[in-house]
């Protein structure tokens, strides 16, 4: 049984720093794919990074590069999203998922639809 619950969420200012954590009750984490999406009010839900299985590929969207750094802790079931420098443009519901496709777990994926499972989403605000 998969459960994915973020944590990490909050309020701060443009320029500051947030770790999201992501962890999952299940017992085979470090095979699957993993990440994190964003939703702000009135848009789509939105890429924003992904992690394979073992963590050695990753990808972002342009938005996020050089600020945003997804990573794995697979002995403790847990996926983060550490972002600094943060932007207003940054607030939004932060969800983390799971997916058990064969090329999302070995490379990572950016498309919604491939995600089986997600957590219950995380706020962050970022104030200017």
């Amino acid at each position: 049984q998969v459960q994915l619950v973020e944590s990490g969420g909050g309020l701060v200012q443009a320029g500051g720093s947030l770790r999201l954590s992501c962890a999952d009750s299940g017992r085979t984490f470090s095979t699957y794919g993993m990440g994190w999406f964003r939703q702000a009010p009135g848009k789509e839900r939105e890429f924003v990074a992904t992690i394979s299985k073992r963590g050695a590929n990753t990808a972002y969207a342009d938005s996020v590069k050089g600020r945003f750094t997804i990573s794995r802790d697979n002995a403790k079931n847990t996926v983060y999203l550490q972002m600094n420098s943060l932007k207003p443009e940054d607030t939004a519901v932060y969800f983390c998922g799971l997916s058990s496709k064969y090329l999302c777990s070995a490379y990572g994926c950016d498309r919604l639809n491939e995600y089986d499972y997600w957590g219950q989403g995380t706020q962050v605000t970022v104030s200017s």
